[in-house]
């Protein structure tokens, strides 16, 4: 079972746990003209790995494998993030079925739901909370 996080705790965990680490799950897209965490402060930078790959929107089958690739370990606390937190929660799910007990959601990941106007990133989220990021 995937343990849904609030952004700030994920913050606190990143600043504090040398094994903690973001995975964010979107697509190269959406880093480039939505933007990423901003993980410097806690001297760390998130790990991009698109769960799905754009434009087809397949899911992408060596997800677990890169992660790997990428010096992540069953021993990393992994904290995935996507838009609003579907995907992070599929992503998550498959790295705690891949060996990493560790795998947890963001909640309501970085832009969150939209507001009455159709709007994300006001209501919850990385950016509604106020957390770090930058555009890339």
């Amino acid at each position: 079972m995937v343990e849904n996080i609030p952004p700030r705790r994920v913050w606190e965990a990143l600043l504090s746990d040398e094994r903690a680490q973001l995975v964010d799950v979107r697509t190269d897209a959406e880093w480039n003209f939505v933007g990423v965490p901003d993980l410097a402060e806690a001297g760390k930078q998130p790990v991009l790995l698109p769960w799905q790959l754009y434009p087809t929107m397949q899911v992408n089958a060596g997800f677990t494998d890169q992660l790997r690739a990428a010096g992540l370990s069953p021993e990393h606390r992994l904290f995935f993030l996507c838009r609003s937190g579907g995907r992070s929660l599929a992503a998550a799910q498959a790295a705690q079925q891949a060996g990493f007990p560790l795998a947890y959601n963001i909640a309501d990941g970085f832009e969150g739901p939209t507001d009455a106007e159709g709007h994300r990133g006001a209501l919850a989220g990385w950016k509604a909370d106020g957390l770090p990021w930058r555009q890339r």
